[in-house]
Order: C-alpha cells, then sequence, then structure tokens
C-alpha cells in the first residue's frame, strides 16, 4: 500500500473507497542548467506534424503514468503530454553534480507487494509486468519532545517505547487500540483497486467477483468486528474516541501517524485507511522498502511500461488549453500551437483548479466551476535538497527521521513538523563515493500566502527563503549530529510554495484538495462534458501515491469494454 509521510511517502496498500491524501509527493526544483535526462535516458522530443491517438493524457505525473500505461495494455493508442523535460510530475527525480535527489516521496512500503491486498501501484506494475529492486528495512528516527528514539515498525518493538517515554497506561491503550482495529484490516482490504471502474461495469470487476471474500471477512469478524466494519468510512478520531483512549502520548502519536499516511490529523483521515496501516506496520514481518535507483525508479518503471505496450510519451510539449467541439473534449492544443486529436477522450491529471484553467470560458456549468474554486486546498511545502560529504556522519545513520517541534501546536501547524530522507543510506549510488543526498521538508504546512506576489528575484524573497528555511536546517543538524557542518555542503537548495506553483504547475503550489473525512468526498473522475475526464489527486480516492494510481487505473478500466478489464484482473490473479 502507499501511504504518504506527508512528504515521505509511505508506500502501503491503499484501498479504492479510501478518500483522503496520502503523504505528500512534493516535486522540486530544476533548472536548465541543473537539469539530468529523462528518467528513461531518452528526452522524448515534441512530436511534429498533427498526431492523434483513442487517449490523450495531459501530464505524467504517477496518476497520469498509470492511466497511460493501462490503457496501453488495454491495446488503446494513448499519448501522455508532459509539459517538463522530465517525467513523472511531484515524483520525478533530477541529479546535480552527481546528487540524484528525489523531489517528493520517498518513504515506501508494499512496492514489491502483489495479490488482491497489494497497494494500487504495485498492482499497476503487476499488470504492466513491471519491477524494480528495492532495499528493506524496519526503522526511522523519531525526535519527539519526550525524548529521542529509534521506531521500529512490528508487533512488539514499539511497546517498549511506549513504556519508557509514555508509560503503563500508553501500552494498555496501545494494546487496545490494536485489539479493535486490526481485525477490520481483512475489510478494509477487500476489494482490490485495480477492480473499480466508474461506470456500473463495476458490478460485475469488483461487487460480484469479491463478494464471496468480502462476506467471508465479515463472518470471521463475527457480528461486533462486522458493526465496527461500519465506522470505515468515518474519521478515524471516532474509533479512538469509542474506545476512550486519554493517554495524551496516544492520542499525538496517533495524529502524527494520519498526518504522515493523509496530510491531516485523525479526525480527518478515513479509518479505512489508518487501519490499513496499521495492519501493514504492526504484523510479523513488516518492512518498508526504498527503490535502490531512488524515487525515479517507480517513475522509471512506469514509462517502460507504457512503452511496451505502444504507448507515447511526448516531453517538452506544454497543453495551452483542451479543445472543445460540439460539447465534447476532442483533443489538446500545445503551447506551440499544434492540435493533439482523441478520438475517445481526453484525461487531465492537472489539479481541478488547473484543469479549469485550460478550459474555455463558457464550458462547464456554472455551479461546477464554484465548486471546483470553492473546494478548499492543503497549504505548500517548504524544502530543503543537500550534497554533503558522508565524513563525521554516524554510519548507522536511519534513512528516515521525524521532528516534531511542540505538540500542543499540532502536527498540522506550520514549521512545526520536518521530515528527513537520506536514501544514500541505503542506496549509495544516489551520491558520489563518500558522500550523501538529503531531502528534508516541511508537509503541506507552509501558507502560501506568506509568498503570494514576491518577486523571486528580490531580496525580500531571499530573506523570506532564508528565514523558513531554518526550521529544516535545525532538523538536519539534530538528526545528522554534530559531524554535519552547513558550510560543508557541495548541493544545497531551498524550494518554496512559488517552487511548487512553477516547477509543478500546480495552483498556487497547494498539494491537493483538503477534503476531511466526514465532511466531503473526493470528486469522481467524469466532468459535465462528454469525453474529458480526470485523474490524479484532486479525484477519488484523493492525496498521495496509493491514491493518484488508483485514481489513474480507475480511469483507464472505465475507458475499456468491462470484457478487457475482467481479462487483466484474470491475468494478475485479481
Amino acid at each position: 500500500m502507499a501511504a504518504n509521510f506527508c512528504g515521505l511517502t509511505l508506500q502501503s496498500p491503499f484501498l479504492y473507497n479510501f478518500s483522503r491524501p496520502t503523504i505528500r509527493s512534493s516535486s522540486f526544483i530544476r533548472s536548465s542548467s541543473s537539469s539530468s535526462a529523462s528518467s528513461n535516458g531518452n528526452l522524448k522530443e515534441p512530436f511534429s506534424g498533427e498526431p492523434e491517438a483513442d487517449v490523450v493524457v495531459i501530464g505524467s505525473g504517477i496518476g497520469g503514468l498509470c492511466c497511460g500505461a493501462l490503457l496501453a495494455r488495454y491495446d488503446q493508442d494513448v499519448i501522455v503530454l508532459e509539459s517538463h523535460d522530465h517525467p513523472g510530475g511531484a515524483a520525478h527525480s533530477f541529479e546535480i553534480k552527481g546528487y540524484k535527489f528525489d523531489s517528493g516521496p520517498s518513504l515506501f512500503s508494499g512496492l514489491q507487494s502483489r495479490g488482491p491486498q497489494a497497494n494500487p501501484l504495485a498492482q499497476v506494475l503487476d499488470a504492466l509486468g513491471e519491477s524494480f529492486p528495492c532495499k528493506k528495512y524496519d526503522s526511522w528516527m523519531v525526535y519527539l519532545p519526550e525524548g529521542d528514539f529509534l521506531s521500529r515498525i512490528g508487533p512488539t518493538d514499539f511497546f517498549k517505547d511506549l513504556e519508557k517515554y509514555a508509560g503503563p497506561s500508553a501500552v494498555q491503550e496501545w494494546e487496545k487500540l490494536l485489539g479493535a482495529i486490526l481485525p477490520l484490516s481483512s475489510a478494509a482490504m477487500a476489494l482490490p483497486p485495480l477492480s473499480i471502474r466508474g461506470d456500473l461495469g463495476v458490478l460485475s470487476t469488483a461487487a460480484a467477483r469479491y463478494a464471496p471474500s468480502l462476506l467471508k471477512s465479515f463472518i470471521k469478524m463475527g457480528p461486533k468486528g462486522a458493526l465496527g466494519a461500519t465506522k470505515l468510512l468515518r474519521p478515524f478520531s471516532e474509533i479512538v474516541d469509542s474506545l476512550e483512549l486519554k493517554d495524551p502520548f496516544i492520542r499525538n502519536w496517533i495524529d502524527l501517524l494520519a498526518f504522515l499516511l493523509a496530510g491531516v490529523k485523525s479526525d480527518g483521515i478515513l479509518s479505512a485507511e489508518m487501519i490499513y496501516m496499521f495492519a501493514e506496520w504492526y504484523k510479523p514481518g513488516c518492512t518498508l522498502e526504498y527503490p535502490i535507483d531512488g524515487t525515479g525508479a517507480v517513475v522509471e518503471a512506469l514509462v517502460r511500461g507504457l512503452e511496451k505496450f505502444g504507448g507515447r510519451l511526448s516531453l517538452k510539449s506544454h497543453v495551452e488549453n483542451i479543445v472543445i467541439e460540439n460539447g465534447k473534449a476532442v483533443g489538446v492544443k500545445l503551447r506551440n500551437g499544434q492540435f493533439v486529436r482523441a478520438r475517445k477522450a481526453v484525461v487531465s491529471n492537472a489539479s481541478m483548479w488547473d484543469t479549469l484553467k485550460l478550459l474555455p470560458p463558457g464550458a462547464l456549468p456554472e455551479s461546477y466551476v464554484k465548486g471546483v474554486n470553492t473546494t478548499p486546498q492543503c497549504e505548500s511545502f517548504m524544502h530543503l535538497h543537500l550534497g554533503f560529504d558522508a565524513e563525521g556522519i554516524a554510519d548507522d545513520l536511519e534513512i528516515h527521521h521525524i521532528v516534531v517541534n511542540d505538540w500542543d501546536r499540532g502536527v498540522d501547524a506550520d514549521q512545526n513538523v520536518v521530515l528527513i530522507s537520506v536514501p544514500s543510506v541505503l542506496s549509495p549510488n544516489l551520491a558520489p563515493p563518500g558522500k550523501h543526498v538529503l531531502h528534508a521538508y516541511c508537509p503541506g504546512t507552509e501558507p502560501f500566502g506568506l509568498w503570494e506576489g514576491l518577486d523571486r528575484r528580490s531580496a525580500e524573497y531571499k530573506n523570506l527563503k532564508s528565514q523558513r528555511s531554518e526550521v529544516m536546517w535545525r532538523a538536519v543538524e539534530r538528526a545528522l549530529g554534530l559531524g554535519f557542518k552547513r558550510e560543508k555542503c557541495e548541493v544545497s537548495l531551498v524550494g518554496t510554495p512559488l517552487t511548487h506553483q512553477r516547477f509543478l504547475r500546480r495552483n498556487r503550489g497547494t498539494y491537493g484538495p483538503a477534503i476531511e473525512a466526514g465532511k466531503g468526498t473526493f470528486p469522481g473522475h467524469s466532468t459535465p462534458i462528454p469525453q474529458l475526464l480526470c485523474c490524479g489527486d484532486s479525484t477519488f480516492p484523493g492525496i498521495g501515491v496509493p491514491a493518484v494510481a488508483a485514481s489513474g487505473a480507475i480511469v483507464a478500466n472505465s475507458l475499456v469494454p468491462v470484457s478487457k478489464h475482467s481479462q487483466l484482473l484474470d491475468a494478475i490473479g485479481l
């Protein structure tokens, strides 16, 4: 499954009806002078002439690539158009001076899982026949007001930390929580995300196909457990409250896990998503995974799958607008004036606000436009990318570090939680010999209003970058110890919400819609315009790698007959 450490994207399986975000994959800084070749080592130049395809996909983020690659697997003629010279969107990698940086997601689990309960991205990769090597590990460092400790996933190790930092009552409450929610995990993982489609065909590919296993899981849970399963689509805080969990450490830790997973606290995340995460992280033998070649390996695998089945990826192909004829989406016009015709559909992997900008005035009902414009947004990011010498740094340095400065402010307060990833700890090939590569960030909590209207070349902007990045520098110094010196960094890049807005083409640099469980649901994939569909983090099931992979798969499934969809499920054993 895929979960998002609000920046540390935790890959853990994510059920299709989890309608909440998962961490935040945030893309980052690239300039023409520092960009490397595309992720598969071959820059796809913009095409010439007037090409056409069955389906035109706007954007090569993970959602768009999953959609395009599956459509190619379904024997559809598909073109994926990407404005930048790298594929991957918020999950792309970039290289500077031999340092290979992840721009967004960095903490994964379930990347190599297979079968009905695998995470959506893993199911798509399975369908494409693609994979990549990963390193496994089971711990990360946590720096809390109560103290610093190494947190391990698994059924027993965390109890030791609870005993030391919170006391016996916290241990008892944690046992009570696990006892109540783990039996619900089979129901939370009942429907493979790849079985879902956006029409009545879902009754065949999902409902009928998996009804026996769902029924079996409810029988196994018994009446009390089955009753509890009705809370899967409600905020997780309701389960916590019903269990009367009072210990401050437990409540704070649950909020932190929810925030790392979905960018919201426990009162905003779906119970199903949290329960799945607990099932993944607190079972015997569980591990986390990191791609040996970085997050770029995920993008490369999806691009390979797309091209293997005849799909096309065109980089440096900026879509200026979606072309509407006779009320239908019939293609797109590129910035260079080229028209790319879509015989069957146009799929936008841009955010809901940015998709709106691609459409001519009056193309959508006023009520739809108002709904998009009034949808609340998550805040943006601060990023710090560093390349430095490993001399003086502990040999047993952990790959991931989480710093919480103040519980009372809340984990979702700006400048309060910093996430740090040092992937070269597990994958030395991501940095020159004897060096480390590091990505630190404040995940989805940086107010865009602080930056709005600033000239990126101005002294005011540069001063604000220096001020707002200080919390990340201090977190890095705390995690890496006295052997780390700022002035010795060979690469030092600070990204701001304006960086997000510019390089990711994200409205106000946002991470995505701020839709909380119990207060709203993510939009579906169809639009009021025939032949125009949407995937990505502005659509169901929400934000994060698992969710956007699922959204891309749902759209692809919806564009082919049920028979082809069923054949694919049979072929990969679902």
